[in-house]
């Protein structure tokens, strides 16, 4: 399978070379950011009020469990009709997957192949979030820490962090919530108490096994920043530069650790020579030590803007929670056990990566929706917040800049996917008649020429189930 790298044209890469890569970036949907190959749509005034939104002091499950039951339930044969025209539709090529079904009875309204695994491209992402939600502790964070090491040494320690600050955290961000500034200042202090004014700096980056980068991942998905080699300790998500497309450093830990050096001698503390690679002692005195956003928030970001490596990042932690290694393979093993263990049935689910960029994952549409089903069932709490932070329709995330002049808008929220040759959208819908519809559609074999074809077939059928009275 191709990837959006592999997919840009010469005059698309020309006027990248120029300044528009975020276009490109944007239009494949493998990369956070706003800027769409649409136009820019007016601000909503009055902003309106999405499904499943409640103010923040209500019970978790409230929002999920308001639906009026006596909403009419649109008739199986309209909604069966309206998938075989989309599994017909020339937009979306001849391999499509689809099903619909109730949120409230869980009865499937319609499909077209809906047990047949397909490239899911980033709404992988939506089994990555059901296991990071069921198994992680949401209020948690990630320590960077330095310690003592032997002979004059101070060992910089990742603890799956790459979304540090090179410089000062902030406090209200996910990405440079915890800065290296701010733990060099620390570091020195204590080290200027004990009259130490030149150390020997190493780092550890052993919280995280295996290869950094997939086997299927192309060149140009690191070089167009698409994703970073995979590392415990790095510095804005092991780009080499805070914009949102820069291309990735080779070795992302060694990256931070030299901006690390920079911030201790700036605060007054020689480094003798290069950082170099230690495994610390486990017992090591702690002589300062930042922390990251809460993994609640890095959750709800991954799944607002879709970014490949923080994906990869939740996945490996998931992976120590379960007690397997935090590499590729450890990952996505125990991403698609997490997600069994809540009751999804994920027979013929392939992950070749836990952000759906590498070729060889396989989803079948039935697998994505039982993953939506248990995050708007009341009996997982702890999944509610997939279900409200997936991308609103019009409003928010991936989606905000698609359904801006029809009547899903505000009424969809969906995880996006999108490869060269791939179109996905998998997410909830409220009808025109107030009932909440699960739906996922995965085409894996789209024509050449972009997404805007494939996505508008798409954005036509969700848009159809929103205005459905289908009765």
């Amino acid at each position: 399978m191709a990837t959006p790298g592999r997919a840009v044209g010469t005059a698309v890469v020309v006027v990248a070379l120029v300044g528009a890569a975020y276009l490109t970036a944007d239009a494949y949907d493998v990369v956070p950011g706003g800027i769409t190959l649409a136009p820019v749509p007016a601000d909503p005034n009055p902003f309106p009020t999405a499904p499943g939104a409640s103010d923040a002091a209500q019970p978790a499950t409230a929002a999920l469990l308001d639906l009026d039951p006596e909403a009419p339930l649109p008739l199986a044969g309209a909604v069966q009709s309206a998938v075989d025209q989309l599994a017909a539709d020339p937009r979306l090529g001849p391999t499509t997957g689809v099903l619909v079904a109730d949120r409230l009875t869980g009865e499937v309204l319609a499909g077209h192949a809906p047990d047949d695994p397909r490239i899911p491209a980033s709404t992988a992402k939506l089994l990555t979030a059901a296991a990071a939600l069921a198994t992680l502790d949401p209020a948690a964070t990630l320590p960077t820490r330095v310690v003592a090491g032997g002979g004059g040494e101070i060992v910089l320690v990742g603890g799956g962090d790459m979304m540090l600050s090179g410089t000062t955290g902030d406090p209200s961000a996910v990405v440079g919530h915890a800065g290296l500034g701010d733990l060099a200042a620390q570091v020195a202090k204590g080290l200027a108490l004990r009259g130490t004014t030149t150390v020997r700096l190493r780092f550890d980056d052993t919280l995280f096994t295996g290869p950094t980068t997939n086997a299927g991942w192309a060149a140009s998905d690191l070089n167009l920043g698409f994703v970073s080699p995979i590392t415990s300790l790095a510095v804005d998500l092991g780009r080499s530069s805070d914009a949102t497309y820069a291309p990735a450093f080779t070795d992302p830990a060694l990256a931070a650790a030299k901006d690390f050096a920079v911030r201790l001698g700036e605060a007054g503390i020689t480094v003798d020579g290069g950082p170099t690679r230690a495994t610390a002692d486990p017992g090591a005195q702690v002589l300062g030590e930042v922390r990251s956003a809460p993994l609640g928030d890095v959750i709800a970001y991954d799944l607002a803007v879709s970014d490949n490596t923080v994906a990869e990042i939740l996945s490996r932690l998931v992976a120590i929670e379960e007690g397997l290694p935090a590499s590729f393979q450890g990952g996505t093993q125990a991403v698609l056990h997490a997600v069994g263990v809540l009751g999804v049935d994920t027979s013929g689910a392939r992950l070749a990566d836990a952000s759906g960029l590498a070729d060889g994952s396989a989803i079948a549409p039935r697998t994505l929706v039982a993953v939506l089903a248990a995050a708007t069932d009341g009996a997982h709490p702890r999944l509610r917040a997939l279900a409200t932070g997936i991308p609103i329709a019009g409003l928010t995330g991936t989606l905000a800049d698609r359904y801006t002049d029809s009547p899903a808008r505000g009424e969809v929220r969906a995880k996006t996917g999108s490869l060269t040759g791939v179109t996905a959208l998998a997410g909830t819908v409220v009808t025109a008649d107030g009932r909440q519809l699960l739906f996922a559609v995965l085409a894996d074999a789209t024509p050449p020429g972009g997404q805007l074809a494939p996505r508008a077939a798409v954005d036509d059928f969700v848009s159809g189930l929103a205005s459905c009275g289908c009765r």
